[in-house]
């Protein structure tokens, strides 16, 4: 009787296993492609660290990722007003861009993760276009923000 638990227990662990792997490929191939933004609603870090140079014509940089995150570093001047992945954190967000012009020039960025993966950078970007928000890139962080940006020895800050 024992090893019927065992055996039924290490099929439900694989099927449950199995499972999982599914979702995953399955959430991964639905952001392959399917992007919000365009090529042209997009900037490379070297190009934004330029724009930034200009304080006349400088983007407002949107950190979307996690709190910790932003403790740990980014971009100097950067601003976190939620975690856009989270229920609460989109609702924040919102509620402090919504007090912005529309025709603000903004980037958004998380580097959480990599960006096929992000929970954070899609749904701030869905919430912009939404808004009415007409001038919003997405800094591209193909892998996160420690190796695209930091690691690149690129301008950061650390603390809130």
């Amino acid at each position: 009787m024992h090893s019927n638990y065992v055996l039924r227990f290490t099929g439900v662990a694989a099927l449950l296993a199995l499972a999982s792997v599914l979702i995953f490929l399955c959430a991964d191939s639905i952001h392959a492609g399917t992007d919000p933004w365009t090529a042209d609603q997009t900037v490379e870090p070297a190009a934004l660290v330029k724009e930034l140079e200009n304080p006349k014509t400088a983007p407002m940089v949107i950190f979307v990722g996690f709190g910790r995150l932003y403790s740990a570093g980014h971009i100097k001047g950067a601003q976190f007003h939620g975690t856009t992945g989270r229920e609460d954190g989109l609702k924040e967000f919102t509620a402090w861009v919504s007090s912005l012009s529309r025709a603000s020039n903004l980037v958004i960025y998380c580097g959480c993760c990599p960006m096929d993966h992000c929970p954070n950078i899609r749904p701030a970007f869905a919430t912009l276009r939404d808004l009415g928000f007409h001038k919003v890139r997405v800094l591209l962080l193909p892998n996160d923000f420690a190796t695209d940006w930091a690691g690149k020895g690129l301008p950061y800050d650390k603390g809130n």
